[in-house]
């Protein structure tokens, strides 16, 4: 018989989501301590916009390495670099809570490696919507389209559990139906940015994404191409 005692209090988190968490907490930590003075001298304060002209997605450099067939690593770095530097801490914030919250779900059924997989491959498709749809020199940052793919892979688990207990299938997309309808009720309010390109793309690629890396999903797939 187990001891009630001995469990933990929460069901602990994939490792992979806390590490993934912990990466983005960091680096949003150091840019609140250096912007206070509390280390890295004055130099510091511009940490952030440093980070944003390194890392951050730049439709302009897109589009440039499009048009010319050059395609150089460090530009390149930033499909999968722009997602670990925030606006502000108040973006930090809302990213983590979703990140665990949603990924802990999906990493338990999925697996922690699968799960980093949607994250990263939501974000790549999302700077490349941002850059091929929209015409912004805003340059892209945030974990936002990552987070949505992991919403599209949860989407996707729910859709099929519904699917299975026999229950209305289209219940699975309350969760991203409603996120649509605060960002319109935001954008009509407080106006809106291009980022809603990359965030819906990246829900859109984890949903797919999560119908191959899903238990079963790749035999599922072989089995459509089959017949």
């Amino acid at each position: 018989m187990s001891d009630p005692f001995n469990h933990p209090p929460v069901n602990p988190l994939p490792p992979a989501i806390t590490g993934l968490f912990l990466v983005i907490a960091g680096i949003e930590l150091a840019f609140q301590a250096g912007t206070q003075g509390f280390v890295g001298g004055p130099q510091a304060v511009g940490w952030r916009l440093n980070a944003m002209q390194n890392f951050a997605f730049s439709g302009d450099i897109f589009d440039w390495m499009l048009a010319n067939g050059i395609y150089p690593p460090e530009q390149l770095l930033r499909f999968v670099s722009y997602p670990f530097i925030q606006a502000n801490f108040t973006h930090a914030l809302f990213v983590g809570v979703m990140l665990l919250a949603l990924g802990k779900w999906v990493g338990e059924v999925m697996g922690g490696a699968r799960v980093i997989a949607l994250f990263f491959f939501a974000s790549v498709v999302g700077a490349a919507a941002y850059g091929l749809l929209l015409d912004d020199p805003v340059p892209l940052i945030g974990g936002f389209p990552g987070v949505y793919g992991i919403i599209g892979g949860f989407t996707l688990l729910l859709w099929r559990r519904l699917g299975e207990e026999g229950a209305p299938q289209a219940r699975a997309f309350f969760l991203i139906g409603a996120l649509l309808l605060i960002r319109l009720v935001f954008g009509l309010l407080y106006g809106t940015d291009a980022t809603w390109a990359a965030d819906f793309a990246g829900f859109a690629a984890g949903f797919l994404l999560a119908g191959v890396l899903a238990p079963g999903g790749w035999r599922a797939v072989l089995a459509r191409i089959r017949r």
